[in-house]
């Protein structure tokens, strides 16, 4: 009989305790390590279907908690050096919290090639999982290795919404749509856009978000207004000096984030346009560039590091587990993001 209920306990996961619970796996894991940010309620019903069912974290799950030798991977090539530093931070407080370990491997050159050498150094380093933040996170060379080989994986941001990974993302879309609503709502309806890198799911979701705000406004987008950028400052420079030397030129820019924002201000400064008053200036993320620019930019926060941990922790909770191939069990989970008013943005001058 003690034989029989102890092999029951290791066929239950975690998923199974989460749907008992009618909760997500993340905060099955949450409340098994006694994180704050779970209601009293939820943390009863949690562990109510651990006693029903039984459950037991397996042996991997058990290492974790102990503290054993666990490394999850990170490979990163995003050309944004302010996401950088946020997304770090955040994957480095959930592995020191969970006393583990973060490996990370810079692809500079954003190849398949390179994603494809990239994977193979972690893999190689006997990393139990792996998170990939934009644009690593739909790269097809690397998700298909990690899957052949069976390792844990957490996106963020992917975008597609038939990807079978586990994924951490916010509605870039959504918020791209109410940051131009609240530009119309100032007054604007001359404005311009600055995309984001066209290799990132992100840059096409802020774009149409603000393409459907303009259109159910009924405000006609000028395509001398809509510029290319890559999510760096100096693509930001480029894109500014040809949108300000437009004639006529737009009364506000909603850049597809903070670095090509920051970008634009100081080209209007060198243009002798005073911001707000002559051009309302928006962006994307709430990096510190935000703050760091005069005047400081109204832009949407986008919690990069609590992705970050949110992406590793769930990653924790799949190790061991045996179930990436399995469709079932992929999980994902949308980050809130909220418009930031600063000093950047005014109504339209009459």
């Amino acid at each position: 009989m003690a034989r029989t209920r102890r092999r029951n306990r290791q066929t239950v996961t975690i998923d199974d305790v989460a749907r008992q619970a009618g909760v997500s796996a993340m905060t099955v894991s949450r409340v098994m390590n006694a994180e704050s940010g779970v209601r009293d309620a939820t943390r009863q019903n949690v562990l109510k279907a651990v006693s029903a069912l039984n459950y037991q974290p397996n042996r991997s799950a058990r290492r974790l908690a102990k503290g054993a030798d666990v490394h999850i991977g990170l490979i990163y090539a995003n050309p944004s050096d302010s996401y950088l530093g946020r997304f770090l931070r955040g994957a480095l407080e959930a592995a020191q919290a969970s006393d583990n370990h973060l490996i990370v491997d810079i692809c500079d050159d954003n190849t398949p090639a390179a994603h494809v050498a990239s994977a193979m150094r972690l893999a190689k380093a006997g990393i139990a999982g792996v998170i990939l933040p934009p644009p690593t996170s739909s790269a097809p060379e690397i998700l298909s290795i990690f899957e052949e080989l069976d390792i844990p994986v957490a996106t963020v941001a992917n975008g597609n919404v038939d990807q079978k990974h586990n994924d951490i993302n916010i509605e870039d879309e959504t918020a791209s749509k109410a940051m131009t609503q609240y530009l119309i709502e100032l007054g604007h309806r001359s404005i311009g856009f600055i995309k984001g890198s066209p290799d990132q799911m992100s840059s096409t979701m802020r774009e149409r978000g603000f393409r459907k705000a303009m259109a159910e406004a009924q405000i006609k987008i000028d395509p001398n207004w809509v510029a290319e950028g890559h999510y760096t400052y100096r693509s930001g420079v480029t894109a500014a000096e040809r949108l300000l030397t437009s004639t006529p030129r737009p009364s506000a820019i909603f850049a597809s984030n903070d670095d090509m924002a920051a970008a634009t201000i100081g080209v209007a400064h060198r243009h002798g346009l005073s911001v707000p008053e002559e051009l309302t200036v928006v962006g994307f993320d709430n990096s510190p560039s935000a703050i760091s620019v005069w005047p400081e930019l109204t832009t949407i926060d986008q919690p990069v590091s609590a992705m970050a941990k949110s992406a590793f922790n769930l990653v924790l909770s799949k190790v061991g587990q045996g179930e990436q191939a399995s469709a079932e069990h992929r999980f994902q989970h949308t980050h809130e993001c909220r418009l930031i008013e600063r000093g950047s943005s005014a109504p339209t001058n009459p």
